[in-house]
């Protein structure tokens, strides 16, 4: 590591693929709660078309690619919003379109395909200082308020519909939301590559998810598999001869492949002791909007109370019954 570290060239790329590691999980992880994990890869298509018009117009590619790719983010979003297009049919959009729009342009530019590349796979170590800069800023424009404002992108991410009853602007922070992911989709495709960088957004996230349970420690554990096995395949890539991107997120994978059986190992001893409800025929469910007993608490993402996800919303375990959200009061399911 220390012979790695002493080339100008290699400290650049281990700082990229450090602030890489700490981003991309870190507004992955909400893609993951919202069960959006495949955003990461619609967006990567269109910062394709953004570096195509760069190509075209003979401009630095990464400003072009951040305004492509985060216009078309909000472009979906508001046509989500507006009821215009499903979440399918935004990503079909984001993917095919991004991808044709991005070869044209390339193609008129007399660049080709192959110059294109760099861009789709990766090409961390011809990251120069300049380059180490802009991602240092734009990563702690991701990371404060993917932490600052964890509770309320969680809030809207497990349940849209009971976010606006509690009084937050979930339009506001949907928003937000694919911008963060944009622009982090963006930055990394100069580190893992625009193909592979949703593999970072989303799986260290599941392994995270494997080892610890709630939300925050998932977060930061997230985050320091990030961390791990980007600077570690950035680091492996100089003494295997191969390319950064592709050995990160194959360590990913494998982080994600021991998770499962730790995580069960870790977890087995410290289960709460609460019971969860059984599965229930159709005939023993409760009845339509029936009410819960009225109750002081107030369920929330760091109640305290088991959470169990229902269809398209959240149930809180009390007392051995399940509660959710509705206007002002609690359902029983």
């Amino acid at each position: 590591m220390i012979e790695v570290l002493s080339f100008p060239f290699m400290q650049r790329a281990l700082l990229a693929a450090l602030l890489t590691g700490l981003m991309a999980p870190a507004i992955g992880i909400y893609l993951v709660q919202r069960r959006l994990s495949l955003l990461g890869d619609g967006l990567g298509h269109v910062a394709i078309a953004g570096v195509g018009l760069a190509l075209l117009t003979g401009q630095a590619p990464l400003p072009w690619a951040i305004a492509v790719c985060v216009t078309g983010a909000v472009v979906v979003e508001v046509l989500r919003q507006r009821g215009k297009a499903t979440g399918d049919v935004g990503l079909a959009i984001l993917f095919y379109g991004g991808l044709a729009a991005g070869v044209l342009m390339s193609g008129i530019a007399g660049a080709g395909a192959g110059a294109l590349s760099q861009y789709l796979f990766g090409s961390l170590t011809t990251v120069t200082s300049a380059d180490v800069l802009v991602v240092a800023g734009l990563a702690v424009v991701v990371l404060v308020p993917t932490i600052g404002l964890a509770p309320q992108l969680f809030a809207v991410c497990s349940d849209e519909e009971l976010a606006r009853t509690q009084g937050l602007q979930t339009r506001f922070y949907n928003l937000l939301l694919v911008v963060l992911a944009a622009v982090t989709v963006t930055l990394a495709m100069r580190t893992v590559g625009l193909l592979l960088v949703s593999a970072l957004m989303v799986v260290p996230v599941a392994a995270a998810h494997n080892l610890v349970r709630g939300f925050f420690p998932a977060l930061a554990g997230a985050m320091l598999i990030g961390v791990t096995v980007s600077v570690g395949g950035a680091a492996g890539s100089y003494y295997a001869d191969t390319a950064p991107g592709a050995l990160i997120v194959v360590l990913a994978i494998a982080v994600f492949a021991l998770s499962w059986p730790i995580g069960t190992l870790l977890l087995s001893g410290r289960r709460k002791v609460t019971p969860v409800l059984p599965e229930l025929d159709v005939d023993d469910l409760p009845l339509p909007h029936m009410i819960a007993d009225e109750h002081a608490h107030q369920h929330g993402p760091e109640c305290g109370h088991q959470v169990i996800r229902h269809g398209d919303h959240t149930d809180y375990l009390h007392e051995g019954h399940r509660h959710a959200a509705h206007a002002d009061h609690y359902d029983e399911h």
